[in-house]
């Protein structure tokens, strides 16, 4: 679509952001990024996400879209002749949009296991690895979740690419060990110009994930 305006209010470490970032880039959108301070959000964030103050935000030609998989498909939707993010038969395309929910109990787990401290940490790991591996029962033998081609799911839990990392090291467990196809899926996508540019490195995650543990007094 020419003539259009295109900006992204995000937070660079934001997995649900990365989903957003990917997404645009598999599109060949062009896009304005405008990082926000989540501690002192901005006058236009909370004007264009007034109902949950959240990112990433969507601003097409001064109109937001906002939480991420809405997002996602509303790029693909509205930039058509590009690339295909979801699926076309009726079947698979649901079925995407099912797991696609179903990241969010993986983005749960993972944070929770980051984010606490030192009882229970043995349980918050399995539920992490369990939801981990339910995907990677999805995944299969595939190169991608969506088979041949990077779709609608593989966007959906991209950001673990950044985070995979973080979680082990306060989990103490080997992603590649618990699930190995997932991993093998990470760097399959990681060699993808969109992810590459767009998926921040997991050691610059882990270092702001100890940075808000210190924050809030998590030892």
């Amino acid at each position: 679509m020419a003539n259009t305006e295109v900006i992204l209010l995000d937070f660079w470490p934001s997995m649900y952001g990365m989903r957003v970032r990917v997404a645009l880039a598999e599109k060949g959108v062009k896009f304005e990024y405008k990082e926000e301070n989540m501690a002192e959000k901005s006058s236009v964030l909370l004007e264009m996400n007034p109902v949950y103050k959240k990112i990433p935000v969507l601003i097409h030609n001064g109109k937001p879209i906002c939480e991420s998989l809405n997002v996602v498909r509303y790029i693909d939707e509205v930039w058509k002749d590009n690339v295909t993010l979801l699926p076309t038969d009726p079947y698979e395309k649901y079925q995407a949009l099912f797991w696609a929910d179903y990241v969010e109990k993986v983005f749960d787990s993972g944070r929770k296991l980051w984010m606490g401290k030192g009882e229970e940490k043995h349980t918050r790991k399995e539920n992490y690895i369990e939801s981990l591996r339910m995907l990677e029962g999805i995944l299969g033998d595939k190169l991608y979740f969506g088979g041949e081609n990077f779709g609608y799911l593989d966007i959906s839990l991209i950001g673990i690419c950044s985070w995979y990392y973080t979680y082990e090291k306060f989990g103490e467990f080997n992603t590649e060990i618990e699930t190995p196809k997932i991993i093998a899926w990470m760097k399959r996508c990681m060699k993808r110009e969109s992810v590459s540019k767009y998926v921040v490195e997991p050691l610059k995650v882990y270092d702001f994930a100890l940075q808000i543990r210190k924050h809030y007094g998590i030892e």
